[in-house]
């Protein structure tokens, strides 16, 4: 009984999600103005509140556990319908972030604290001018110090103070630098924000031991770390998935926010390798975009860089066209729509 009211709610909330809009434009002119959507390298703002002792071995941990997975929040951009292509740019993360960002800002809107940051509108644009995009997404690992409340395994005990952790922040910009959307979301009805890790835990086991009326924070282990990052999700006959249940749960929210409906929008986009695109500093000739046809009852693959489209199967009808990313980004003007929660 208990699953089947818990199934009624989550049923209603992805129904009151698809009739919201979740971008700071309306729906259909993202959908009409952002075709092409790259993604750049998952960053770590190293300079962030990461208070963690082994900082020096945490970083190479995230940024190599960022690599790992960035493929997947493509494949899943790509899942929702509403790009002709979504592109993996080849880059350094961490030149890159350094040239892209402007400023970072410690927010508390609607009682959700996040980091939220503001980007060089001009290289921005240049970035996205150069890899022959519509808009860019960037996604940020963080660290952020706030108050939790976090219980013993038996439930018993709490401890309710101040947390390090690390977290997740996404954007989309345009050309001009506009925020076209963002993560966390204010425009959703139900707010959440889940971190990527809490770098700390606290000890109730020492404090039973001890008899002690005061419970001791601990750092989790660079070991304990990977593991949590890289455990598998389950599925709902709790069977381990290849999927990691962190980075999946986050990216699964950030695409659920960016699906939307949309009678002329394409279907079957394609995702693209970095290893198929030129670098940012534009010194490997761009290559050009594959094409896959949209072949229904199958899920969308990988495919490779071609100087010609890629041939549809014979099972294909001849009715079915492949669909090919515009060449140049889409421009005019980009009507923003006031935001109920925090934008700015």
């Amino acid at each position: 009984m208990n699953r089947f009211v818990i199934s009624l709610f989550v049923v209603a909330g992805i129904m009151l999600g698809c009739a919201q809009n979740h971008f700071n434009i309306p729906a259909d002119t993202f959908s009409e103005k952002v075709k092409v959507l790259g993604v750049a390298p998952i960053f770590i703002d190293a300079d962030s509140d990461i208070i963690y002792p082994q900082k020096e071995f945490l970083l190479p941990l995230i940024a190599e556990l960022n690599l790992k997975y960035e493929q997947l929040l493509v494949r899943k951009l790509q899942s929702t319908g509403n790009f002709s292509a979504v592109t993996l740019l080849a880059d350094e993360p961490g030149l890159r972030f350094s040239s892209l960002v402007a400023r970072r800002e410690k927010r508390d809107d609607a009682g959700i604290q996040y980091n939220k940051y503001f980007w060089k509108n001009d290289e921005i644009g240049t970035y996205i001018k150069k890899n022959r995009l519509d808009a860019v997404m960037l996604v940020v690992v963080s660290g952020l110090t706030k108050s939790s409340k976090i219980y013993s395994s038996n439930l018993l005990d709490s401890l309710e103070t101040d947390f390090n952790f690390l977290t997740m922040t996404a954007q989309i910009l345009g050309p001009d630098g506009t925020v076209l959307w963002e993560y966390p979301n204010f425009r959703t009805r139900l707010l959440t924000y889940y971190p990527l890790v809490n770098l700390q835990y606290p000890d109730f086991s020492e404090t039973e031991a001890n008899l002690s009326k005061r419970t001791e924070l601990r750092f989790k282990s660079i070991d304990g770390i990977r593991r949590t990052l890289e455990q598998k999700k389950r599925d709902w006959l709790h069977r381990e998935t290849q999927e990691p249940e962190v980075y999946g749960r986050l990216f699964d929210e950030m695409a659920s926010l960016i699906k939307h409906d949309n009678d002329n929008q394409t279907k079957g986009g394609v995702v693209v390798d970095r290893k198929s695109l030129p670098l940012s500093d534009g010194s490997l000739k761009p290559a050009e975009l594959p094409v896959q046809s949209a072949v229904p009852g199958q899920s969308p693959v990988l495919a490779p860089a071609a100087e010609t489209p890629v041939q549809a199967s014979a099972e294909v009808p001849a009715a079915e066209k492949a669909v090919k990313a515009p060449d140049t980004p889409s421009t005019g003007p980009i009507e923003i729509v006031p935001a109920t929660g925090s934008t700015r």
